[in-house]
């Protein structure tokens, strides 16, 4: 099939894309200010997928899950499940230079909340889909496609709600392809797409310093929860954690090592992957565990102590090194603090698969000359929930990114936007990669 064949299908992922995001699907994190914009995302992609009937789940109204279930020709076979999150961060339009809810397309490229995270990848896998329904194609196997809620937050009015209290959608299911992964890097030697096989662990910590409360003039330091809590903040923020190189950052290691045509030193990665560009630093936190201090909330006047300080770390655990993370970290916090923990595991997925080899022809096929990447992210996506279940996750929304595009700045940040360009040739990699299933 020739490419102008597919234009229809790159176009209507472009206009998928920009028609999500012109729904407000702001996840606030809080029930009572979250509006019911993922519901009226699940309506639109039922609409556009009304070939396929699919089933909607909602825990609390507004909140709609939508999954779809494909049948293949020898349903004997292990499923597919394709998925993507309908819910976006918060955005503040007085600082954007667009509406962040307007879906535009100008200066090649699409703005707006969610353009990246993650409306790019239904608008394309919505299109590949009706693209494939017009060829008359009909899969091997089951493909389970689910477009669901909350993955902002925490997943339990989304996939953690379906993991737990509907994993009948998930009969049969083995493997499953979602986000982070699939966008291209470029160097001299040529262009890459990443392929997410593994997530770090997240552990969200609570910190609570408590001390003697009264005046500013007459506590001393030693019982002020504020300077206890600060001093252990400034241990955490300054410690180095060390580069951890299991199985999975050495394959990792290795592909990029190809990729630049140099040996890396694991040591001094920031300066070693500056040639890869904006996208470098998705790279170099992969390789150790990380330690953020994110809020702080202490006292009502100047002239008071208070006699309780709370603080957040956002943590994000190298694989295979949660319990050498406990120790030092509780070391690091001192005594008189109690920590309190939200918790996620590390997830990962052989690189050398028949999946994965299915991604790597997909791109070739589209792309050609280029290559696959495994890459390892250090945010937490549903594949957390799914591996709850046994399904082996993939990070995989293909994008052909320009070289200079500052792809992880558009992730939660500012006049987020995604480039036509890449939606129109990912759908085709995505098209490619389900025509193999």
């Amino acid at each position: 099939m020739t490419d102008g064949a597919l234009t229809p299908m790159q176009d209507e992922a472009v206009r998928f894309c920009a028609e999500l995001i012109r729904i407000d699907s702001t996840n606030t994190g809080d029930p009572a200010t979250t509006g019911d914009g993922e519901s009226r995302c699940a309506s639109l992609i039922e609409s556009w997928l009304a070939a396929h009937p699919g089933t909607r789940f909602e825990r609390a109204p507004g909140r709609a899950n939508l999954v779809v279930r494909i049948p293949g020709r020898q349903p004997e076979l292990p499923a597919l499940l394709v998925h993507a999150h309908t819910d976006v961060v918060p955005a503040d339009p007085a600082r954007w230079s667009v509406d962040p809810f307007a879906g535009e397309i100008r200066d090649g490229c699409v703005w707006g909340r969610g353009a990246v995270d993650m409306k790019d990848m239904i608008g394309m896998l919505v299109a590949a889909v009706r693209q494939l329904d017009r060829e008359g194609h009909r899969p091997k196997r089951d493909i389970v496609l689910a477009f669901v809620a909350d993955e902002e937050v925490e997943g339990s009015y989304g996939m953690g709600y379906l993991v737990d209290e509907h994993p009948e959608v998930f009969a049969g299911v083995s493997e499953a392809i979602g986000e982070v992964g699939g966008f291209s890097v470029t160097v001299p030697r040529g262009r890459a797409y990443t392929i997410g096989i593994a997530e770090k662990g997240i552990a969200w910590a609570t910190l609570r310093a408590r001390g003697t409360e009264g005046h500013g003039s007459m506590v001393p330091n030693r019982e002020n929860a504020v300077a206890r809590l600060v001093a252990a903040l400034a241990r955490i923020a300054t410690h180095e954690w060390p580069v951890s190189l299991d199985r999975t950052a050495t394959s990792v290691l290795g592909a990029l090592e190809r990729l630049l045509g140099r040996e890396l030193d694991p040591e001094n990665l920031e300066e070693a992957l500056a040639p890869l560009g904006p996208v470098a630093a998705m790279f170099s936190n992969a390789f150790q565990t990380t330690s953020a201090p994110t809020q702080l909330r202490a006292g009502s006047k100047t002239n008071t102590v208070p006699g309780e300080a709370v603080a957040t770390v956002d943590c994000r655990i190298a694989p295979g090194r949660d319990d050498e993370f406990r120790r030092v970290f509780a070391e690091l916090v001192g005594p008189g603090i109690d920590v309190e923990w939200e918790t996620g595991p590390s997830v990962s997925a052989p690189f050398d698969a028949p999946l994965v080899a299915d991604m790597r022809r997909a791109v070739e096929a589209v792309d050609p000359g280029a290559t696959t990447l495994p890459f390892t992210t250090g945010g937490a996506t549903d594949a957390k929930s799914l591996s709850r279940l046994g399904i082996t996750c993939y990070g995989f929304a293909p994008l052909r990114l320009p070289e200079a595009f500052d792809f992880p700045g558009s992730f939660h940040g500012i006049d987020e936007r995604v480039p036509v360009e890449a939606l129109r040739t990912g759908s085709m990699i995505l098209r490619e990669f389900l025509r193999a299933q």
